[in-house]
């Protein structure tokens, strides 16, 4: 995420100098960026049909690791969740002991 936010940060620096100086950005129009994006979009939609079409076992993760580490990156994870996560499973198993 972080990698994200400085470009964002740097793109805006650059942006307020090109407004100084009073020129025009080379960045392409903004309906370049829309069909950048739905060309992202667009990506995901074969292995989601291929995953309705295929109908074997179910499988929770498959989205995670096909759609979003793709489309986004890999975001952090709440330290607390992971810990209450260890916790539910330890309990599990001294329950079932």
């Amino acid at each position: 995420m972080k990698p994200y936010l400085v470009s964002l940060a740097l793109g805006l620096l650059v942006g307020v100098i090109y407004a100084l100086f009073q020129v025009r950005s080379p960045a392409p129009p903004v309906i370049a960026l829309v069909g950048l994006l739905g060309i992202l979009l667009g990506e995901q939609i074969p292995p989601l049909v291929k995953q309705v079409f295929q109908r074997e076992t179910v499988n929770t993760s498959w989205l995670h690791h096909q759609v979003k580490p793709h489309m986004f990156g890999e975001l952090p994870k709440c330290a607390q969740v992971q810990a209450q996560d260890a916790s539910s499973v330890r309990s599990a198993a001294e329950r079932s002991s």
